[in-house]
């Protein structure tokens, strides 16, 4: 075979050269048509009657929301929408067919993104269509070419990689099958508290889009709009680890589907008070101090709260104290439920609050200060108990009782410790006379080392395999067992009163006795409390039922169960049957010639306090009363007050 001659060579190249420049031509031809459609119908009933312009349907707002915030928003924009004379639709993804896509001209998305990044229910067939879609060769990418979008998201930045990734995945997926983001996917991060004002932001630059104003629907290449960001921008040049998690530690967050966006996740300066951060931004936004005080919540400045208990009003009339009340001697109506942050690393599924309290890894909020805490915590506690004067069965004697706290259970909602000022809260409600009952979520080891003496120390003991505290506390750490074990090594340092909380949920947690015995040997608590989970009715947050709430029989036998694998280390020594709870407590500490002395005498805490010499759990320890014991007749009720049982109309199931 002849090499081929120069005038062959110059040919094909002419020819190559030729055939690269008409589909140049085409590209930039079919990209020029796609941006000259129409953005939306001025013409109210879609019918293309509107002044000769081209048919065009309305335009489709989706929401994807698990709690309904998303749903608002959504509804919010399509009320802005309407009064621009912009028709549109607004759809639950769930009954709307992902085919009709490309029939679209404008589609206007608000989602939510759920646990472990994944899209809340309404929204997993839509996100799942065009993940299928995108990745399927056959599909191609001009499916979607003659639709236009636009994307806001809400998600938690607590999550690190996976911070709004629904959103960012839904922009992907539908540029990738050849439709147009007319704006940058806006990434709502909630740790900045203000999604309202940040949304009607997005909602305004839409509308001006939409109408042809000054933006113009100009798309760039990397799907970025005039004055937008990118997508790697928004992301704030974030690195997760293994676990998905951020690996910035110190950023804080609200509850991804509660509060806002701010328009970057890059943490702001830090103020210093004391010695402490302090940030500049209040914890408590508008919407979730709404969602709390409906709740009953009396907010106290911009991250503490006090609410009182319903075993306060009931002991107040009369009618009984809680299992405190039963196992330690606290006095119900005189006992003040605060915490000094709402805040919280966990999202548990039994939780009674149902997440409406913020969620975050560490302090950046505004800080209030300690003794303002305690003296509005006080003013408004001593306003409730004021409301009960007058209510059958509360006695003039009690109400001045409750008018002075003798107790505070620091465990109200959220995480107490993360409180950069904990201690000297402590130490004012100690200067008081008020003794103190801090409950912790086991996240914060060096929080615990740091603390202060407090009259009895919590640690919430929710499961006992790295897999199953995983799946109940939702932890926002990625390295969440480790702190776990170190919170409880912790607490074995402590000389004073110290428990494992543990919360029975029949079908989660139950099963894991043998696991739950070897913790013991970690921390060494003074007691167990074993209580069954309280079911606080359906939310969207949390999957549990009835069917998950386990008898008093059985927190019975799984308390002795865990007393029998100790081998007569603990064994179990009271009980509140109302309260579905059990408690077991060290042999060697708290019985003394058989008489437990689970009870605490608080003057001499105060005494032990006030003196600053060390002391441990022994030097304030009191008798329990015979009622009290486990096994006693009375089953934990206090034979001083009046049982009062409520009519029962449920139908039987026989």
């Amino acid at each position: 075979m002849y090499p081929p001659s120069l005038s062959a060579r110059v040919t094909l190249l002419a020819l190559l050269s030729a055939s690269t420049l008409y589909f140049l031509y085409k590209s930039r031809r079919r990209r020029r048509r796609r941006h000259d459609l129409p953005l939306a119908s001025t013409d109210p009933d879609g019918d293309g009657g509107g002044g000769g312009a081209l048919p065009c349907r309305r335009g489709k707002l989706l929401f994807i929301s698990q709690t309904g915030t998303s749903a608002a928003l959504a509804r919010r924009l399509l009320s802005l929408l309407a009064s621009n004379g912009l028709p549109f639709d607004l759809v639950d993804p769930r009954s709307y067919e992902p085919e009709d896509l490309s029939k679209e001209s404008l589609v206007l998305m608000v989602a939510s993104t759920w646990e472990d990044g994944k899209p809340p229910e309404n929204g997993r067939f839509l996100a799942d269509w065009l993940a299928e879609s995108a990745a399927d060769f056959r599909v191609g990418s001009l499916l979607l070419s003659r639709c236009k979008f636009a994307v806001f998201g809400v998600g938690s930045g607590a999550y690190g990689a996976r911070f709004n990734a629904v959103a960012k995945d839904l922009s992907a997926k539908m540029r990738a099958l050849g439709a147009a983001e007319i704006l940058p996917v806006s990434l709502g991060d909630v740790d900045k508290g203000d999604v309202d004002g940040v949304f009607d932001i997005w909602s305004q630059k839409l509308i001006a889009v939409v109408k042809g104003g000054e933006d113009g629907g100009v798309i760039l290449e990397n799907g970025v709009g005039i004055g937008g960001e990118s997508e790697s921008e928004s992301d704030g040049g974030f690195e997760s680890d293994e676990d998905g998690e951020s690996g910035d530690e110190s950023m804080v967050v609200d509850l991804e589907d509660i509060a806002g966006k701010g328009p970057s996740r890059k943490s702001g300066p830090v103020a210093q008070i004391n010695g402490k951060a302090n940030g500049t931004r209040e914890m408590v936004t508008p919407l979730i101090r709404t969602s709390l005080e409906k709740q009953g919540y009396k907010i106290i400045g911009s991250h503490s709260g006090v609410k009182i208990c319903r075993w306060t009003k009931s002991q107040l009339r009369g009618r009984g104290g809680c299992y405190k009340h039963s196992f330690y001697g606290i006095e119900s109506h005189r006992c003040m439920e605060a915490t000094p942050s709402l805040a919280c690393a966990n999202k548990c599924v039994f939780c009674w609050r149902h997440h409406t309290n913020p969620v975050g890894k560490s302090w950046q909020w505004k800080m209030d200060d300690p003794l303002v805490i305690v003296d509005t915590a006080i003013e408004l506690h001593t306003k409730m108990i004021k409301q009960m004067k007058g209510v059958p069965g509360v006695t003039q004697e009690r109400l001045s009782e409750g008018l002075s706290p003798r107790h505070c259970a620091l465990s109200l909602v959220g995480e107490p410790i993360m409180y950069p000022e904990i201690n000297a809260l402590v130490d004012e409600l100690h200067r008081r006379h008020i003794s103190t009952f801090l409950v912790t979520n086991a996240q914060f080891p060096e929080k615990i080392k740091m603390l202060k003496p407090v009259t009895q120390l919590y640690v919430s003991v929710d499961a006992a395999t790295k897999e199953s505290l995983k799946a109940i506390d939702r932890p926002l750490f990625g390295d969440f067992w480790e702190r776990f074990i170190d919170s409880l090594r912790e607490l074995k340092d402590k000389q004073q009163r110290t428990v494992y909380r543990l919360t029975l949920v029949k079908g989660w947690n139950t099963e894991d006795i043998d696991a739950y015995s070897n913790l013991f040997s970690i921390g060494k608590p003074d007691f167990v409390e074993i209580k069954g989970v309280t079911y606080c009715g359906s939310s969207a947050t949390s999957k549990l039922t009835m069917e998950n709430v386990p008898w008093h029989a059985d927190v019975k036998a799984f308390s002795e169960a865990l007393a029998l694998r100790s081998k007569g280390e603990y064994e179990v020594a009271c009980e509140h049957v109302h309260s579905c709870c059990v408690l077991l407590a060290k042999t060697d500490k708290f019985k003394v010639d058989g008489q437990w002395f689970t009870w605490i005498d608080y003057e001499k805490f105060q005494e032990l306090i006030a003196s600053g010499k060390p002391f441990d759990s022994r030097d304030y320890m009191a008798a329990t009363p015979s009622w009290a014991a486990y096994g006693a007749d009375e089953g934990g009720f206090d034979p001083d007050q009046l049982r009062y049982r409520k009519e029962r109309h449920h139908k039987s199931n026989r």
